[in-house]
């Protein structure tokens, strides 16, 4: 079995899917004409929570004092916009542990926070990873 990782990968898997995009098309694809994008699945576990919809009055004290009733919340951030200061409307939940995060996931997805209904998932950690190929066809 061999493992491909990195730039080599890049290219090996670039060369594959020029390869079939050109069959499918009858068209000539180089592989420097395919975009790549970093992505994976959600963890199977993580006691980090993304939470969306938020209102603009929200702040760091009240999304915690919302969540706290599910387990110890460790770190609560929430995202600004750098030019005008107001929220973007999301932000992160760090429990202590797993089962905690799960269950305030649970209990608080679609559940309404200062008259918004929140939307909350596991975040995502950024990983730099196995590509994900978007092939960018010419225009006929």
């Amino acid at each position: 079995m061999v493992f491909i990782f990195g730039e080599e990968m890049k290219n090996s898997v670039g060369r594959f899917i020029a390869g079939r995009v050109s069959t499918i098309l009858d068209n000539s694809i180089s592989p420097s004409t395919l975009r790549f994008y970093s992505s994976h699945s959600p963890p199977s576990s993580s006691s980090k929570l993304f939470v969306a919809g938020l209102s603009w009055s929200v702040d760091e004290k009240s999304l915690k004092d919302a969540f706290s009733s599910f387990g110890n919340v460790s770190e609560v951030r929430i995202m600004y916009d750098t030019e005008t200061g107001r929220s973007r409307g999301f932000g992160f939940v760090h429990f202590s542990n797993e089962n905690e995060a799960m269950s305030a996931k649970d209990g608080m997805d679609g559940k309404a926070l200062l008259g918004r209904p929140l939307r909350v998932s596991f975040a995502l950690e950024k990983v730099r990873g196995v590509p994900v190929i978007v092939p960018r066809l010419p225009h006929t």
